[in-house]
C-alpha cells in the first residue's frame, strides 16, 4: 500500500495530525490541573472540608497512626496547590498529556 493509500483511507494517523493532538493535549493537561485540583478541594489556603481531599487526608492520616505522612499523594497534591507546581511536574504533566492527545487522534 503506498503512502498516500495509506493517508486517504488512514489520515488519523498524519504526523501533522498527531503531532497538533499532542501539543493541544500537553496544554490542556497543564492548564486544567490547578482546576482540577481545586475542585476536588486541594485549596491555596489548605484543604477543603467536605471534599474529596478531605477524605483522602483523612484516609492517609488513619493509615499512618494519625498524620499524614510526608511524600504521600495528599501532601504533593496539597504542596502542589498551595506552592506551585515545580518545572519537572508540569513536563511531566504535559508529556503525559502530549502521549493521550496523541493516542486519542490515532484510536479515533
Amino acid at each position: 500500500m503506498t503512502r498516500r493509500i495509506w493517508q486517504s483511507e488512514y489520515p488519523q494517523t498524519t504526523m501533522l495530525g498527531r503531532v497538533g493532538a499532542a501539543a493541544v493535549g500537553a496544554v490542556v493537561t497543564v492548564a486544567a490541573a490547578p482546576v482540577v485540583l481545586g475542585a476536588v478541594g486541594f485549596t491555596s489556603a489548605g484543604i477543603a472540608s467536605g471534599s474529596i481531599a478531605a477524605s483522602m487526608m483523612s484516609s492517609a492520616a488513619i493509615a499512618n497512626g494519625g498524620e499524614v505522612a510526608a511524600g504521600s499523594l495528599v501532601a504533593v497534591l496539597q504542596s502542589a496547590e498551595a506552592v506551585g507546581r515545580p518545572a519537572a511536574v508540569n513536563v511531566g504533566l504535559g508529556t503525559a498529556g502530549a502521549f493521550i492527545g496523541s493516542l486519542a487522534k490515532f484510536l479515533k
